[in-house]
């Protein structure tokens, strides 16, 4: 897999644009003619409430949502790859023949053993996805995601299912492997914190539209102890209405 230099990339061409994006089943509007823009080589994290249109964004973005009903205009990049929650492997497959599941050329097995050796799983390519731990089966499926050298990675509370320990593992080796291949990542994530300690832009999303535009100007690997992260973490919690602001 391609590296790439710190910092956003330079192009005239955003990884996501969205404008009057709409949204709705039936008569509830999910997405109120939403605008948005992630330029390329940034990571941006995306907060709600349940039901505010995390995944109902995500989706369409994804062009996963051919069969709901909306408007509005959406580009995209050609090469998009996709994490989920649940990895998604197919217990059918070798670990290595589902990361380069889909790609052709003399060089596929090369590169999926050159993005399982990235993601910690050199040996692992014979292994059936049954015999990996939940958090080696997220490691797999970050190599299918990244060895396709994506502009754009979507990801949908990819280590939701993970205990707290391999949590924190998987953040810093996503961190570490954006830093390297530099694609635009729009996450899609519960947890305030996670928001914090990844991405380099945080949006809150409330009843269809971007209620909270954040920059996190922090440097990397991140402190949660740090009193400018906890600042960040207070104003997000805030705007989720979790903490109430200060009267006055």
């Amino acid at each position: 897999m391609a590296t790439h230099p710190g910092g956003l990339i330079t192009g005239t061409r955003p990884a996501v644009r969205t404008k009057r994006l709409v949204r709705k089943f039936g008569d509830r509007i999910i997405l109120k003619e939403l605008d948005l823009t992630v330029a390329p080589g940034e990571f941006t994290a995306l907060l709600g409430r349940s039901g505010s249109g995390k995944s109902t964004l995500l989706r369409a973005v994804a062009r996963l949502d051919h069969t709901v009903e909306g408007s509005g205009e959406l580009t995209v990049p050609e090469r998009v790859s996709l994490s989920f929650q649940d990895s998604r492997l197919l217990p059918w497959l070798r670990v290595l023949d589902n990361v380069i599941l889909g790609l052709r050329g003399p060089g596929a097995r090369t590169r999926g053993l050159t993005a399982l050796e990235e993601v910690g799983l050199a040996g692992r390519d014979r292994s059936w996805p049954h015999e990996l731990s939940g958090g080696e089966q997220q490691r797999a499926a970050l190599a299918r995601a990244l060895v396709r050298e994506p502009e754009l990675l979507l990801a949908d509370e990819p280590f939701g299912a993970l205990d707290a320990l391999t949590r924190i593992k998987m953040h810093g080796l996503l961190r570490e492997l954006y830093e390297r291949h530099r694609p635009a990542v729009l996450l899609v994530t519960h947890d305030v914190d996670e928001a914090v300690e990844l991405a380099d832009r945080v949006l809150v999303l409330d009843e269809g539209l971007i209620s909270v535009d954040l920059a996190i100007d922090l440097p990397t690997p991140r402190s949660r102890r740090d009193a400018r992260f906890q600042e960040y973490r207070d104003t997000l919690l805030t705007a989720l209405g979790v903490i109430q602001p200060p009267p006055g």
